[in-house]
C-alpha cells in the first residue's frame, strides 16, 4: 500500500509510525511459525549424525547431509535475524526501514527453509531406498511450496488489481 499525503495509509487510518508498528507486529507473528518449524527441523537434523544408521550412508549422502544441515543453519539464522534487528535498532527511529530489511531476511529464510526441507526429503528417501525417485518427489514438494507460498498469493494480488 502506498502512503497517502498527510501521512495516512490508503487502506487504513494510520500514520507511517503506526503502519510500521503494525507491520512489525505482523512480521513477528509470521516469523514465529516459520522460525519454530525451522528450529525443530534443524535440531532433528543435528541428531542424525549420532545415529547408528548414519555410519552406513555413502559419500554422496554424507555430502547431502552436510548440505542439508548447512542450509538449515542458514534458514534458522535468517529467520531469527529480526530479533537481532530489533535489539540493535530499537529506539533508533528506523522502524520502517527495519521492518523492510527484516521482511527481506524472513523471505530469504523461507526460501532457505523450503530448499532445506526438499534436500532433507531427498536424503531421507534415498536412505529409504527410493534412489532417483527421491529427486522427483522432492521436486513435487518444491512445486507444492512454490504454489502455496508464492503462486497463490500472487494470484490474489492479480485478482485485486482487476
Amino acid at each position: 500500500m502506498k502512503e497517502q499525503p498527510g501521512g495516512r495509509d490508503g487502506g487504513r487510518d494510520e500514520t507511517a509510525e503506526e503502519r510500521a508498528d503494525r507491520r512489525w507486529d505482523e512480521l513477528l507473528q509470521e516469523v514465529r511459525i516459520a522460525q519454530t518449524g525451522a528450529q525443530i527441523m534443524f535440531g532433528f537434523l543435528l541428531t542424525v549424525a549420532f545415529t547408528p544408521r548414519f555410519a552406513t550412508i555413502d559419500g554422496f549422502e554424507r555430502a547431502l547431509y552436510a548440505t542439508v544441515v548447512t542450509l538449515g543453519a542458514f534458514a534458522v539464522g535468517a529467520l531469527i535475524a529480526p530479533v537481532s534487528y530489533h535489539r540493535l535498532l530499537a529506539g533508533e527511529h528506523v522502524k520502517a526501514r527495519m521492518v523492510d530489511a527484516a521482511a527481506r531476511l524472513v523471505s530469504l529464510g523461507l526460501v532457505l527453509l523450503a530448499v532445506t526441507v526438499c534436500a532433507a526429503l531427498v536424503l531421507l528417501l534415498r536412505v529409504a531406498g527410493l534412489g532417483w525417485a527421491s529427486w522427483a518427489i522432492a521436486g513435487g514438494v518444491a512445486a507444492w511450496f512454490a504454489l502455496c507460498w508464492v503462486l497463490l498469493p500472487v494470484s490474489v494480488l492479480r485478482r485485486k488489481g482487476r
